[in-house]
This record gives C-alpha cells, sequence and structure tokens, in this order.
C-alpha cells in the first residue's frame, strides 16, 4: 500500500514537472513571439523613418540623390554633435530678446505679476520713480527694457504696459490701438527685412507673448474681452491668466475656468499654444496638458515669507500664506514654466513664422497690387499719348 502511494506521488510529480516544463515552454515561445514582434514593429518604424528622412532630404533639390548615413555606417567620429556646442555658445554670447505685452484693466495686478514672473522689477510702475497711478483718458502703450543676465545668459526683456485699457465708462474700439502698435513693429522690422543694406542683426521690437488678465468675477468673459481676444488673436500669442485667483474658492475657480473655456471655444478665439501648430505627438502631449489649464488661476506678490523654515513668494492673510509657486494654491508656476521655462523658444518661433510671416505675405501682396494700378495707368497715359 505505501509503495504504491509513493510510486503514485512520484508520477504526480513527474506529471507536474512536465505541466511547469510545458507551461515555461509556452511562456518562453510567447516572450519570442513577442519580442519578434517588437523587433519588426521597431524596424518598420526605423524604416519608415529613414523613407520620411530621405523624403525630407529630397525634396528641396528633386533631381539630387541622397541618401541617410547612421551613426554606425560612419568609419569615426566626425564631430557633428559639436554643432549644439557652438549654436550655444553664440546664442550665450549673443544673447536673446524677448517682448511680452500686458493688457487688462487697472487694479488686477499686471506689474506685480510680470515683477513675480522675472523676480525682479522690470515693469513700468517699478521703473518708474515717484510713480503715480493714474487712469487714462485713452489707451497709451509704453514699453521698458531691461537685461536680465542669469548663468551667463543675457536677455532684453521688454514689458508694454497698456495703461486705460477696460477703464472707461464707453470701452468701446479699445483694442484698436493695441492692434495698431503691434502691427506697426511688424512694419518696422519687414522695412529692415527689404533694406538692400540691412542690419547683420535686426532688432526685435515685435510683441512676442501678450498676457491678458480676466477679473475674477467668477461668472463668464465680458463683451470686452471677447472682442479683443477675437481681435488680437490673430496677430499675436495670447496666454489669458485670472487675475488675483486667490478672490476664488477651489470649486468657483474651476467652474470659472471651465465657462471661460467654453466661451474661447464657442466665439472661436485662438489663445496660445494652438493646437494646429503642434508639430508631433509629444508637443501634443505637452500642450493639451497646458490647455487643459487655461486660463491660469495666478496670484503675484514680490513679499516673501517664513514657511517651515524656508523663504516663499506670498500673500500673507489672516488665514494664512498663499504661496505663489506652490501649485495646490495657484497656478503661477504653470504660467511661468509656459512663459520662460519650456515655451519662451516656441512663442518667439510662432511670432515669427506665423504671424509675422501672415502681416508681411499681406502687405507684399497689397505691395505688388499698387504696383500693378500704378503700371496700369502709366501705361494708359502713355498709349494715350
Amino acid at each position: 500500500m505505501e509503495d504504491r502511494e509513493e510510486e503514485d506521488a512520484g508520477i504526480m510529480t513527474e506529471n507536474i514537472k512536465e505541466e511547469s516544463k510545458a507551461d515555461q515552454s509556452l511562456q518562453e515561445d510567447r516572450l519570442e513571439a513577442h519580442a519578434k514582434t517588437e523587433e519588426n514593429e521597431s524596424k518598420e518604424e526605423a524604416e519608415q523613418v529613414e523613407a520620411d528622412l530621405k523624403v525630407q532630404l529630397c525634396e528641396p533639390f528633386p533631381g539630387l540623390q541622397t541618401g541617410l548615413i547612421r551613426s554606425a555606417d560612419l568609419f569615426g567620429y566626425v564631430g557633428i554633435e559639436s554643432v549644439l556646442d557652438q549654436m550655444r555658445r553664440k546664442t550665450v554670447k549673443a544673447g536673446f530678446e524677448f517682448n511680452i505685452m500686458v493688457v487688462g484693466q487697472s487694479g488686477l495686478g499686471k506689474s506685480t505679476l510680470v515683477n513675480t514672473l522675472f523676480k525682479s522689477k522690470v515693469s513700468r510702475k517699478s521703473s518708474t520713480p515717484n510713480y503715480e497711478e493714474k487712469i487714462s483718458k485713452t489707451v497709451r502703450l509704453h514699453a521698458v527694457s531691461h537685461v536680465i543676465e542669469e548663468k551667463g545668459v543675457k536677455m532684453k526683456l521688454t514689458v508694454i504696459d497698456t495703461p486705460g485699457f477696460g477703464d472707461q465708462i464707453n470701452n468701446q474700439n479699445c483694442w484698436e490701438p493695441i492692434v495698431k502698435y503691434v502691427n506697426e513693429q511688424y512694419e518696422k522690422y519687414l522695412r529692415e527685412e527689404l533694406n538692400v543694406n540691412r542690419k547683420r542683426r535686426i532688432p526685435d521690437s515685435r510683441v512676442h507673448c501678450c498676457i491678458y488678465f480676466l477679473p475674477a468675477s467668477g461668472h463668464s468673459l465680458r463683451p470686452i474681452d471677447v472682442e479683443f481676444m477675437k481681435r488680437l488673436g490673430k496677430i499675436v500669442n495670447i496666454v489669458p491668466v485670472i487675475a488675483k485667483a486667490d478672490t476664488l474658492t477651489v470649486e468657483e475657480r474651476q467652474e470659472f475656468k471651465e465657462r471661460i473655456r467654453q466661451d474661447l471655444e464657442a466665439n472661436g478665439i485662438h489663445v496660445y499654444p494652438q493646437r494646429e501648430l503642434d508639430e508631433d505627438p509629444e508637443d501634443r502631449i505637452l500642450n493639451d496638458r497646458i490647455r487643459a489649464s487655461i486660463p491660469f488661476a495666478v496670484v503675484g506678490t514680490d513679499k516673501e515669507h517664513q514657511v517651515n523654515g524656508h523663504k516663499v513668494l506670498g500673500r500673507k492673510t489672516k488665514w494664512g500664506i498663499i504661496e505663489v509657486e506652490n501649485v495646490a494654491h495657484c497656478e503661477f508656476a504653470n504660467l511661468r514654466d509656459l512663459l520662460i521655462r519650456s515655451h519662451l523658444q516656441d512663442l518667439k518661433d510662432v511670432a515669427h513664422n506665423v504671424h509675422y510671416e501672415t502681416y508681411r505675405v499681406r502687405r507684399l501682396n497689397e505691395s505688388n497690387m499698387n504696383l500693378t494700378v500704378s503700371g496700369s495707368i502709366i501705361l494708359s497715359v502713355f498709349l494715350k499719348v
């Protein structure tokens, strides 16, 4: 009896071993098949990228034979990668320009927010000695420039303020001076480009970004907000923000943001970053996250307070300290990252390649039409004579 039990146990053990071997073999086959599939997919992707690159290389020169040489096919180190270091050195040496416009009615904290963004006194109000706040009868634009240096990198920052916007009883066409200013900067740049002996580096006074301040009313966009962003959104990068967002509760803030997004979509207003300008899936994922946060609910201050032994920028109230750079308190950090740390160069590229290019094409077409009309008049006069 015992012998039979031992024999049965041995048979069961062998069966279990065989089953485990079979399972292991099956798992190995599956892994091998999965690896082959991934390898084939990666090969197909690589072939597709190579084909796309060949097409891109061939497009400018249809009759030219081109090929793609990978790093593995090179005989040795060439040094192409050093081009990035060369570009960086040249950019750091020359510095760069960034022009930002702030628009909104008085008392929304435009100057304070700009000072908080760049952690320095860069606003018109901070830069003007004995500055006295007066409500302007008309919209006047004032530009103040500063050179900011951080870790050897120089940036010429120009802040364009728009005192008087939205402060009157009748605000009809109050956006026209701003539209005129933006177009004047495009015209100035275009004239420099068209000069026979143009400068090696054309001074850039074009507006790269416009921060539009919305009052924290908790309702929806006002008619002046809709009209302004409709017109300016076609000629400049607009980033809307909810000013003094600490006056709203978290629930009110979310509802207000959702209503604003609905109003933007309903009125066909395009704010930065524009969906149609996303260059690749990686950009789209990042920009979708930004678009889901627009408009940014921000709080600005230039005062520091002690919180848990650390100095933080914040506004002190009797309920506590609102930390400006704490994403749990407001979205200032998200706005700063967009404007400076992740999309600054893209803002400049879109301003140059999209908005300025649209203006340039329109102006050149107008010039060609004027030349054609003038030529027709001269020809008709000549024929009559």
